[in-house]
């Protein structure tokens, strides 16, 4: 997913050129004249996207990442609703197919198509991936699995910059950057579905031979796994198939899901918009692509580390705060690339945090599309990010003072949220609101 996620980076660089005297009334005539001076094979090179076409390089990246905007949408609900196993196959499967049509597009249109498409699966595989590993194993975990998932996409993009430095081809780094994904698809046919999500639409059977699966691979033969229904009697409809269950309009019609959707929202939107704003605000940036790529990658480790313990302690909300806001005042001691590098670092533990903390919130019955909304929205910030740092016009502080604002609100509003910690995992809607299961909850807890 990370080197789907930094292909453009590197198959889009613009290398240095020099333009011989000429006729240039038109773009054909232009491009006889062009000499790259800079030995890179790109798709710059290869289709002379320069001048009046350079947009085009920026466009396909645009296309990637509406397509993941989309993709966190759709199949997150759709997950919720069919199933995590087959969505997260079949978003597998073809990102791999359109990533090998990235590699052997015969022109910019099929690789601009390629890229939305690859986004698209990417996008929903992200988040039903994510979703996935957590509902394999007890909440007690989620801090450490949630913390090594979201690690190893940054050790993805550090793995991605050393692979363009080896192999400089485009389309052989897209071939490679690509091909581990069949393996991947191969391992992952034999995973078995969440038994939680099985748990939530009632096939407690399937989530007890689940439960007995896992247990005999943990070498715990002997054990008899059960389901214990801790909810109201009917909450759960064992057995059927016709129900379609809890969707997408219940995070805004619920009444306990509406204020934590509005919030969860607006948290990763600032999140997004500090991350990829400081790391745009770096313009000072120099040196080699490749070592550049594998540091904003490397950079972001020390910080899981620290997730794995402050996400266990009651300040979930205060730690993403304190991230945000020591950015403004630490931005003043600081040049601009060592602020985006601190920058990143931070953020990273804050968005960490908030995806585990998100899981934690919404019930397994649209956990998934909870993560597909607030994904939506962190996808917003993005988006919006590139034109922070160039409020820089207006004032020098003006950009940390946004990120700043940004910071303080979330975290305020953060802390409205109740508290996830040693809380049970909550699996339908009713139980968000069912008195009767708030008691057993609570002598479950206390004994």
């Amino acid at each position: 997913m990370a080197c789907q996620s930094m292909l453009i980076v590197l198959i889009g660089a613009i290398p240095e050129y020099h333009i011989e005297q000429g006729d240039h009334s038109n773009y054909e005539e232009l491009i006889k004249h062009v000499t790259f001076t800079e030995d890179v094979n790109s798709i710059v090179t290869e289709w002379f996207l320069l001048k009046q076409q350079a947009y085009k390089v920026s466009l396909a990246g645009s296309l990637f990442f509406a397509g993941v905007l989309v993709g966190n949408v759709f199949f997150g609900p759709l997950s919720d609703k069919i199933g995590r196993k087959p969505v997260f196959l079949t978003a597998l499967f073809f990102e791999v197919v359109f990533g090998y049509a990235t590699a052997f597009a015969p022109s910019y249109e099929v690789f601009a198509l390629s890229r939305l498409l690859v986004g698209l699966m990417n996008g929903g595989m992200s988040l039903v991936c994510f979703v996935l590993t957590q509902e394999y194993v007890g909440k007690a975990y989620w801090a450490m699995t949630g913390t090594l998932t979201n690690m190893t996409f940054a050790v993805g993009i550090a793995l991605f910059g050393a692979l363009g430095y080896y192999v400089r081809p485009w389309r052989t780094l897209a071939t490679a950057a690509n091909s581990p994904g069949v393996l991947f698809f191969l391992l992952c046919v034999t995973l078995p579905e969440s038994p939680r999500w099985l748990y939530s639409r009632g096939y407690t059977e399937k989530a007890e031979e689940v439960l007995q699966y896992i247990a005999v691979r943990n070498g715990n033969s002997n054990a008899a796994a059960k389901v214990k229904l801790r909810m109201c009697p009917g909450s759960v409809k064992t057995g059927n198939r016709g129900n379609n269950g809890p969707g997408l309009l219940d995070l805004f019609t619920h009444t306990v899901l509406r204020w934590r959707t509005v919030v969860l929202m607006y948290v990763w939107y600032s999140c997004s918009l500090v991350y990829y704003g400081l790391t745009m605000n770096a313009s000072e940036e120099s040196g080699n692509r490749y070592f550049s790529v594998a540091m904003y990658g490397l950079v972001e480790l020390p910080a899981y580390p620290l997730c794995i313990y402050f996400i266990d302690k009651q300040f979930d909300s205060l730690f993403c705060f304190f991230n945000l806001f020591v950015i403004y005042y630490l931005g003043a001691l600081f040049n601009a690339t060592s602020l985006a590098l601190l920058g990143k670092l931070l953020v990273s533990a804050a968005f960490n945090i908030v995806y585990v903390y998100t899981t934690e919130l919404y019930p397994t019955a649209v956990r998934n599309a909870g993560l597909g909304v607030c994904s939506m929205s962190c996808r917003v910030g993005g988006i919006l990010a590139p034109f922070v740092p160039s409020m820089r016009d207006l004032h020098t502080s003006m950009p940390f003072m946004v990120f700043c604002l940004s910071g303080i609100s979330a975290g305020c509003l953060g802390l409205l949220l109740p508290e996830t910690l040693n809380k049970p995992v909550t699996e339908t809607l009713d139980e968000l609101s069912s008195p009767a299961y708030h008691r057993i909850v609570e002598t479950e807890v206390g004994s």
